[in-house]
């Protein structure tokens, strides 16, 4: 199909151009199909909206839209709903999103060009270390688009580092899929049982759910525990499910490439206006092609910078920081503001913790309070005394501690729902 056609080694433009073409189309879909779009199409001269610098003339749409108003996304009926997928539900109440076949093949797409973006070829095996059930849209998501790109695969799931290293000294991998935090538990099994992992076949990882990298693109500390370990090329990858599209770095490391032809992207600040390159602004989406439950100016919630000039790929498209922080799970605490990222990366850091979970509740009088469950490496009065120290140093404020098992840790990071591991748990209101 031409709509299925990389635009992003295009001019800038002829992508802008093609932008406003399909965003058009889109407009005029929602306009015939949506329940929800036609309210919000009320008011709005639509008339004067010919290209994306106009999308400013229609409000946005929320996450807690989508919550509350699920079906009313929907554009086709429902014989033509092929796959229904969820969100994780970690910013409230999981969204149902659902998938006709052409919504599929354009998912299958979506990936092909991911993998295609981070040096992918169809000699490639990759190894899936990830959810491929439960809804979860990813999973299927990447199968679908290494499928399209010829390659072999290898449908492990998430956890159990014996049978990952098992699998990869006996099948021989190229590559894997996985958590940045569980290729660090692989590293630490192979430590343990004798096993030299640049001896392995893996010679590279697509990074999910997890930032590798600082908002200046630089390794952070989980990036750079992995890499010391182990000489293996990373790439990070964005994604959610409700935009069905997702950016991913190519061999530069210079931020997750936009798909023009899947998404027109917006990085908005509070007055939901376009902010300038190099600028922290709120994601926000307009999906192309999709036909199930397209999205006009959706707001993620996910906080990120962009860059904007042409990428020594050859590409010519915007590119996106690491996430930054979420909007709502931005923490005010005596005095400090917290994003999660921040927080993991210092936790990643420390020699003394195994593993973790940041909780953050209010107290008596409505104020922001920070929990950190942690797996002590050794416990002792040492060790605490350096762990407290060390946080005091680096956040200059302390956060309450508790310790907890191996167990408890398990049951923390993975409810019995949960499709990842849980590093961040919410509380307020």
């Amino acid at each position: 199909m031409e709509f299925y056609t990389s635009t992003s080694f295009q001019k800038r433009s002829f992508i802008d151009a093609f932008q406003n073409q399909r965003l058009m189309q889109a407009i005029s879909y929602l306009h015939l199909h949506s329940p929800f779009y036609k309210e919000k199409f009320l008011g709005v001269d639509l008339a004067t909206v010919a290209t994306v610098a106009d999308l400013v003339k229609i409000p946005t749409t929320s996450k807690e839209d989508l919550q509350e108003r699920n079906d009313d996304f929907l554009c086709v009926p429902s014989n033509k709903i092929i796959e229904y997928t969820s969100t994780s539900g970690t910013l409230g109440a999981p969204v149902t999103v659902a998938l006709t076949e052409l919504d599929l093949q354009r998912l299958a797409y979506n990936e092909y060009s991911s993998f295609i973006c981070a040096g992918g070829k169809s000699d490639d095996i990759y190894q899936l270390m990830l959810t491929l059930d439960r809804q979860f849209m990813a999973g299927m998501a990447y199968y679908a688009g290494i499928r399209k790109l010829g390659a072999g695969i290898i449908r492990l799931g998430p956890g159990v580092p014996s049978l990952q290293w098992q699998t990869i000294l006996r099948i021989k991998p190229t590559a894997i899929v996985a958590v940045p935090s569980f290729i660090l538990k692989l590293i630490q099994y192979a430590r343990e049982n004798g096993i030299d992992p640049n001896s392995s076949s893996v010679k590279k990882a697509i990074c999910i759910g997890e930032n590798i990298r600082n908002a200046d693109f630089t390794p952070n500390i989980l990036g750079k525990k992995i890499t010391e370990a182990w000489d293996i090329q990373l790439f990070s990858t964005y994604a959610s499910t409700e935009m069905q599209t997702a950016f991913t770095e190519c061999s530069e490391g210079r931020g997750g490439h936009h798909n023009p032809e899947l998404l027109i992207l917006e990085l908005l600040d509070e007055d939901d206006r376009q902010v300038a390159a190099g600028q922290p602004g709120e994601v926000t989406i307009t999906t192309l092609g999709v036909e199930g439950m397209p999205l006009l100016r959706y707001k993620t919630g996910d906080i990120c910078t962009f860059e904007d000039e042409p990428c020594k790929c050859g590409r010519n498209t915007m590119r996106l920081s690491p996430v930054v922080g979420r909007k709502k799970q931005m923490i005010k605490y005596k005095g400090t503001t917290l994003y999660p990222p921040a927080l993991f990366d210092l936790l990643n850091d420390m020699s003394d913790v195994s593993d973790y979970v940041a909780e953050v509740y209010s107290n008596d009088i409505g104020m922001d309070e920070v929990l950190l469950h942690l797996l002590p490496k050794t416990e002792s009065e040492e060790s605490d005394r350096r762990i407290r120290a060390y946080l005091q140093a680096k956040l200059r404020v302390s956060p309450h501690i508790k310790y907890i098992s191996t167990a408890e840790m398990q049951n923390l990071q993975f409810s019995e729902a949960g499709r990842k591991p849980q590093k961040f748990i919410d509380r307020r209101g």
